[in-house]
């Protein structure tokens, strides 16, 4: 990694709630893509619990809720995030339904097998893939789903450029194959598995930083740290569009045995 560009790692955790709240994906994805996701997801009702773990300012839920009946409960660890979450669902009038609730994926509150499905979009890396997995199957009834998008390998070698920034920013990440390895061996069995498309990335995700990132440094000018977040964030912009066949977002959805 260049010495001119930091690891996400060393920015304060206030600034990048920050920052990241002023987009309505917090991560790559698309309306579409979550209800792809969704499509493989079967036997749904208006009694069904549905939980968003990392959920953002809740771009990915608003969709997801709109599309199916039951409770659905957004999680997050920072309020700034809960708060808009809170917004949008009372915008769109689905408030008696949807709430958003402050808290850590590592310490949720729900009871054991209280949940039908599992849903994590870009957020699971948090907690690790394969831990998150095992720890979450008891929240979920048998036979309930999870849904994660993470980010992953497509190819079993790469250049060192890219490996040296995702051994750093992730250490986690790792192949399809291994991914879906990790799911069946924590008990789920694979329903499904694809590649987000460049447009996830590039319309849904950095396309909306070029103009926040303009307004953020004039709002934070002479700020270092904001200086510095900005310069991370277009360098991770930078290495997507030219390593962008080596790695993506898959999402995984599995099925509790």
């Amino acid at each position: 990694m260049s010495e001119d560009i930091k690891s996400i790692h060393e920015f304060d955790l206030s600034l990048l709630a920050e920052y990241f709240s002023n987009l309505e994906r917090q991560g790559p994805g698309s309306p579409e893509i979550t209800l792809k996701a969704l499509s493989f997801v079967e036997n749904l009702n208006k009694d069904s619990k549905i939980a968003d773990i990392g959920c953002g300012s809740g771009g990915q839920t608003m969709v997801l809720s709109q599309h199916v009946e039951g409770q659905v409960t957004g999680v997050d660890l920072f309020p700034i995030f809960i708060d808009l979450f809170n917004k949008n669902a009372a915008k769109l009038k689905l408030d008696h339904r949807v709430k958003g609730l402050v808290g850590s994926m590592d310490n949720l509150s729900f009871r054991d097998e209280e949940l039908d499905v599992i849903w994590s979009e870009g957020a699971i890396y948090n907690i690790g893939f394969e831990r998150g997995l095992k720890e979450w199957k008891r929240f979920l009834k048998k036979g309930g789903y999870i849904a994660v998008s993470e980010a992953t390998w497509f190819t079993d070698e790469r250049p060192a450029e890219i490996e040296e920034f995702w051994q750093d920013a992730y250490p986690g990440i790792d192949t399809i194959a291994n991914k879906l390895g990790q799911m069946q061996k924590a008990g789920y069995v694979p329903v499904a598995c694809f590649i987000l498309p460049e447009n996830c990335w590039i319309e849904h995700f950095y396309a909306p930083q070029v103009e926040l990132d303009k307004r953020f440094l004039k709002e934070n000018k002479g700020n270092k740290a904001v200086e510095e977040f900005i310069a991370n964030q277009r360098h991770e912009a930078q290495l997507y569009h030219k390593y962008k066949e080596y790695y993506g977002y898959v999402f995984f959805i599995g099925k509790k045995m």
